[in-house]
């Protein structure tokens, strides 16, 4: 019998979980706000969760398992393919009470689990319809987007809002080929900054503001000259191959923090600079500028 597998935890985008995770094809999602829920198929007909717990008809969350029990295409879908468990959202009033009168009490399927891991956006949209389960749709797939572009993606997030009511909680991006550091499938989020205002926390809106700063200090000081420079120093004194890759990224690196530190501090007024975030950038930009070598 399957057991209750608690959903991942979403990550802030610019915390070390989720370093790299932009760096390829990105699918970026509209983050609704509801309550963490699950569907899988036990012994004795279909299990539920929520975030944290297993569900029963006598210990329910906002009426969940009540509504999945009676949802017949969800049963034949996990009669048919037992090995996987739905994740979503259970639109019920949380924080946001501007979604559509229509909206409410129904489950938006996230993520599609089996035992060997999480289904790709096209994998699960394509079985979902097959048996006309809800899902929330991409807005957009992009490659290597910034964070700026992710930025602007918050506003524009209007699904299920009622018109002319403002917009969503936010925005969440799954990279389906990404695995952090530490070995795990890991997807991150923005969320809006009045959001979070609104409820006394200040982190995005932080993570946002030194995004930029990073993003705009590499794409302004990490020069196609510097990075050619330091290569030709390397291939003038070591001669060229693949090994000096790394090398070479550390070396850019080191320049960039070594000459251009002050000048960066004092255009941008003394701010607040994630080391980690600006070395990853940097590299991103040097393979960027000089892509024959990588």
């Amino acid at each position: 019998m399957k057991e209750f597998i608690k959903y991942q935890h979403i990550e802030k985008l610019g915390t070390t979980e989720v370093e790299g995770i932009i760096d390829g094809e990105c699918y970026v999602f509209p983050k609704i706000d509801g309550t963490n829920s699950s569907i899988w198929l036990g012994e004795n007909g279909i299990c539920c969760g929520s975030r944290k717990r297993t569900l029963s008809l006598d210990n329910d969350n906002a009426g969940f398992m009540a509504w999945a029990v009676k949802q017949e295409n969800i049963l034949e879908l996990l009669s048919t393919y037992p090995e996987i468990t739905l994740y979503g959202e259970w639109l019920v009033p949380h924080t946001l009470k501007t979604y559509d009168d229509s909206v409410w009490r129904q489950f938006y399927v996230f993520d599609v689990v089996d035992h060997e891991g999480y289904f790709s956006y096209e994998q699960y949209t394509q079985l979902l319809d097959e048996y006309g389960i809800e899902y929330i749709p991409a807005i957009c797939k992009i490659k290597n987007p910034t964070y700026e572009r992710l930025t602007s993606y918050v506003d524009d997030n209007t699904y299920l809002i009622k018109d002319g009511l403002g917009n969503g909680e936010g925005i969440v991006i799954k990279n389906y080929d990404f695995v952090n550091r530490y070995g795990r499938i890991t997807w991150a989020k923005v969320v809006r900054n009045d959001f979070k205002t609104m409820h006394r926390k200040s982190e995005t809106r932080e993570v946002t503001e030194k995004k930029i700063i990073e993003e705009a200090i590499v794409n302004e000081f990490v020069t196609e000259s510097l990075v050619t420079k330091e290569y030709s120093k390397i291939e003038n004194e070591s001669g060229w191959s693949s090994k000096m890759i790394p090398r070479l990224l550390q070396t850019v690196f080191y320049e960039l923090i070594k000459e251009e530190c002050w000048n960066f501090v004092k255009k941008y007024k003394n701010p607040t600079i994630n080391f980690n975030t600006l070395l990853h950038l940097t590299q991103k930009r040097t393979k960027e500028l000089l892509p024959n070598l990588f």
